[in-house]
């Protein structure tokens, strides 16, 4: 994962506090895994992370993977040539679908990955474990995705990069996993961007209900703002797709992005 190096010092002092943390592994996570789940998300400055990791450590564990808190995502994006799948969550349509190429780079995992969302709001991952070429569309992909997405017969390509660095908690009394997702950055054949300064942080949950997650961000006047990294990476890379029902999104994120102390 490449991190700025204003950033450096910041990523230190994060993970000096999780270690302070109750720490779990991947093998004790897998009754948390939550593959059918809400998700409500949050965004907010990076200025706050300290601060809400300090008030969340009595209540949740942190994910420990080959010594770190803090682990490195690596995800292709793939979607047809006219962004189908981008239009479908900028439309807002009920049932639909991501398809995604996932590798956990510090355990070295790669998956291959279909997500849905229903029009109940429920979201639905499954996935295949893979080792070949992440670029290529075999046809083991393609049969697992014919199979397993809502919307399941178009042409798919590797459209954008998405890395990102993530801390999981996990909730030490029930169901309950955070992920929080930091140094992002998007990639495509030509651009790169780079949002350092953002957290994307997501509750998943086996249905929507009260969290201390929820009452912390509370303190911080943090509110629940649902945005996909997917979508968010389209806009700062194809600058002329079509995202005018994000708008409000996109100036609450431009606003969040410039918060300072």
């Amino acid at each position: 994962m490449f991190i700025l190096k204003d950033n450096i010092s910041e990523m230190n002092e994060f993970s000096a506090l999780l270690s302070k943390f109750d720490q779990i592994t991947l093998p004790e996570m897998e009754n948390v895994q939550l593959m059918n789940r809400t998700d409500t998300k949050y965004v907010f400055n990076i200025q706050f992370l300290d601060k809400i990791l300090q008030k969340l450590q009595p209540y949740y564990s942190v994910l420990n993977v080959s010594g770190s808190n803090i682990t490195d995502y690596h995800t292709l994006y793939y979607d047809t040539d006219d962004l189908l799948f981008y239009k479908h969550h900028h439309a807002g349509k009920g049932n639909r679908s991501k398809v995604r190429y996932r590798t956990y780079v510090q355990s070295q995992i790669h998956f291959f990955e279909v997500k849905n969302k229903n029009n109940k709001e429920i979201t639905i991952k499954k996935r295949i474990k893979i080792c070949d070429d992440v670029s290529t569309i075999n046809t083991e992909k393609v049969d697992f995705y014919h199979k397993n997405a809502l919307v399941n017969d178009a042409d798919l390509k590797p459209k954008i990069w998405v890395d990102y660095s993530r801390i999981t908690l996990v909730n030490k009394s029930h169901p309950e996993r955070l992920t929080i997702d930091i140094n992002l950055n998007f990639k495509n054949e030509t651009t790169t961007k780079y949002l350092n300064n953002i957290v994307i942080a997501e509750l998943k949950q086996e249905k929507r209900k009260k969290s201390i997650f929820n009452e912390v961000l509370k303190t911080f006047s943090i509110r629940e703002l649902s945005i996909s990294k997917y979508c968010l990476g389209v806009i700062n890379l194809y600058q002329d797709v079509k995202q005018n029902n994000f708008k409000s999104k996109l100036l609450t994120l431009k606003k969040i992005s410039h918060e300072s102390n």
